[in-house]
């Protein structure tokens, strides 16, 4: 895997179009003057945690002794779980009822940005060409500046687009992830037969 494919693909578990309506409803009752300085730290907690899978993922795994096959079949349906939710969506969100006040690394750092899925892709990375850690950093690093560029124009980007055409988006970055949560999801059973 390139750095470019990887950066997409990080960037598209990220999901930071379809976090737009969800980080404008979870900070609606916060004062406009902050939302940025909030939206600012949680990109960056979601940033060091998944700096810290993408190093130390690896070992956490072999102490819970999880093989690379089981990691890409549970990383492929916790994928595609998330990719459904995106296109089917619901009212409270893909994560259900958030609760009221200023947010703190829960939900928006947590499971938001660096949710399961975005851990399990840098771990991956990791796992399956641990030579190449400074590609997936980089890979890493571009997904979560265009992540922060969408979500910090959030405010803007929901006023110009609307709801329909946010809406239309997400669909369409779920139905992408579909794809490739199902290619994992082979992947990992490939290699497991192969093993075996």
């Amino acid at each position: 895997m390139s750095m470019f494919s990887a950066a997409f693909l990080l960037f598209l578990v990220m999901d930071p179009i379809g976090n737009v309506p969800v980080f404008l409803s979870i900070l609606k009752e916060v004062d406009r003057r902050k939302r940025w300085k909030i939206v600012i730290r949680e990109l960056c907690i979601a940033l060091l945690v998944l700096i810290f899978f993408l190093f130390f993922g690896k070992t956490l795994l072999s102490i819970m002794r999880v093989s690379e096959p089981s990691l890409s079949i549970a990383g492929g349906i916790i994928l595609f779980l998330i990719s459904v939710r995106m296109i089917f969506t619901i009212p409270e969100g893909m994560f259900g009822k958030q609760p009221s006040g200023e947010p703190f690394i829960v939900p928006l750092a947590i499971p938001l940005v660096a949710g399961p899925s975005a851990m399990t892709m840098v771990i991956v990375l990791a796992t399956r060409d641990p030579a190449h850690w400074p590609v997936w950093l980089l890979a890493l690093i571009c997904a979560w500046v265009a992540t922060a560029i969408i979500l910090l124009a959030s405010n803007s980007l929901s006023e110009v687009l609307g709801d329909r055409v946010l809406q239309a988006m997400e669909r369409l970055m779920g139905m992408l992830l579909t794809i490739i949560a199902v290619e994992m999801f082979l992947s990992g059973l490939h290699k497991f037969w192969k093993g075996s």
